[in-house]
């Protein structure tokens, strides 16, 4: 750790777990300030890391979806996405308030990016690049995102869509992707930050 960064880390004091299920540990935690101060109920939470697919058929258009969003209750377009199940040894490092959250495996993101596209849109892929992993939400939330990148993608069967997933598959070009950015109209910003990216 940088010597500037000890001045300004916050030190745990206590974690009072209000939820936690299989979807989510909302958590309220008393905090110590750098100048001595207590702040008190931070609010963060934990849910499943991620993966975000920009990914191409073989004519070069773009793979995306339309689905309904609860966050902003609307219609939005988006890249094709899912969580990643956790591997046992990660939730029991999550009991460690004092140690950094830790993104999981590259190979069980890979694993997941691969079944989330087929699952969502039918489609699979042999060229993929790792793009980057991020914190989902630093300021609040303890998951990360892995961004990927999947080229060549070719239709090998139809959807297989969870109980709660309703969207349909919508191919763009990189101006049409380009255009729905600008008007608003793509409207997950890890989704944006994996297309500025490329």
């Amino acid at each position: 750790m940088d010597r500037d960064d000890l001045n300004l880390k916050w030190k745990h004091l206590h974690t009072e777990h209000l939820i936690q299920d299989q979807w989510i540990d909302l958590r309220a935690t008393s905090y110590q300030m750098p100048d001595g101060n207590v702040y008190e109920p931070y609010y963060t939470f934990r849910r499943k890391d991620y993966v975000v697919i920009v990914a191409s058929d073989t004519e070069g258009r773009y793979l995306t979806v339309r689905q309904f969003r609860q966050g902003c209750r609307c219609v939005t377009t988006e890249f094709p996405a899912g969580c990643i199940e956790p591997e046992k040894e990660e939730r029991k490092a999550e009991a460690d308030m004092e140690m950094p959250a830790a993104p999981c495996s590259e190979e069980a993101a890979l694993m997941a990016a691969k079944r989330e596209l087929q699952e969502e849109t039918g489609y699979t892929c042999e060229d993929w690049e790792h793009i980057l992993t991020l914190p989902a939400e630093a300021t609040v939330s303890e998951d990360f995102v892995h961004l990927y990148r999947a080229k060549n993608c070719r239709k090998v069967s139809g959807q297989t869509l969870d109980d709660m997933e309703f969207l349909h598959v919508e191919l763009h070009t990189a101006e049409e992707i380009d255009q729905l950015i600008r008007e608003g109209r793509f409207q997950q910003i890890s989704h944006v930050a994996a297309w500025r990216l490329l």
